[in-house]
């Protein structure tokens, strides 16, 4: 099987359970608007773009240890900053991570599993499994998602203020977006 080798976007050699702030973007497959639509400057969540906005401010309550800042949904992806924290234990980071995705009951406290994973890696993949079970549930989308995702290391107080800034004004920035702009419109 010649299967192509996938080259990693990472940092080489950073560890993605340091402590720290994260900026991330996760983009649907194909680009496709899947989450509502850009109104007035304004984005409008459809029943997906719900899901999605559900399942990452539920992300602390699968990872203790993430804690969220800005962030905005977009028709086709969405961005984000997470701020990995230091509480308790040798590491200071609680043992839980790639396998406590799945959605808790209500009243229900996040349990630890055998074997934790606490990276941003872990969270994301959490947090696609989250919204991918809705869709193959609720339409005929059997992967609403890219294959990876894109992440920066936020180095410096300033650095924060501008990803801040440029994730607040995402949805009145859309219209002149070449990347992510209006492409086409599959909102329901």
């Amino acid at each position: 099987m010649n299967r192509k080798k996938r080259k990693s976007t990472r940092l080489k050699g950073f560890d993605y359970a340091n402590p720290g702030y994260y900026f991330l973007t996760v983009c649907t497959y194909q680009r496709e608007h899947l989450f509502g639509r850009i109104e007035d400057g304004q984005m409008k969540l459809n029943g997906a773009g719900e899901t999605v906005k559900h399942c990452w401010l539920d992300i602390p309550r699968h990872f203790p240890h993430a804690v969220l800042h800005e962030h905005v949904i977009m028709p086709n992806h969405i961005h984000g900053i997470i701020e990995l924290v230091p509480i308790n234990g040798n590491d200071g980071i609680p043992p839980v991570g790639v396998k406590n995705f799945s959605p808790l009951r209500a009243g229900s406290d996040p349990v630890p599993f055998a074997s934790p994973t606490k990276t941003i890696g872990s969270i994301i993949r959490g947090f696609k499994i989250g919204v991918t079970k809705w869709f193959r549930t609720e339409t005929d989308i059997y992967n609403p998602w890219q294959r990876n995702y894109h992440d920066r290391i936020i180095r410096d107080e300033g650095e924060y203020l501008r990803i801040s800034n440029y994730i607040r004004n995402n949805p009145m920035n859309w219209e002149g977006d070449e990347f992510f702009g209006p492409k086409q419109n599959l909102d329901n």
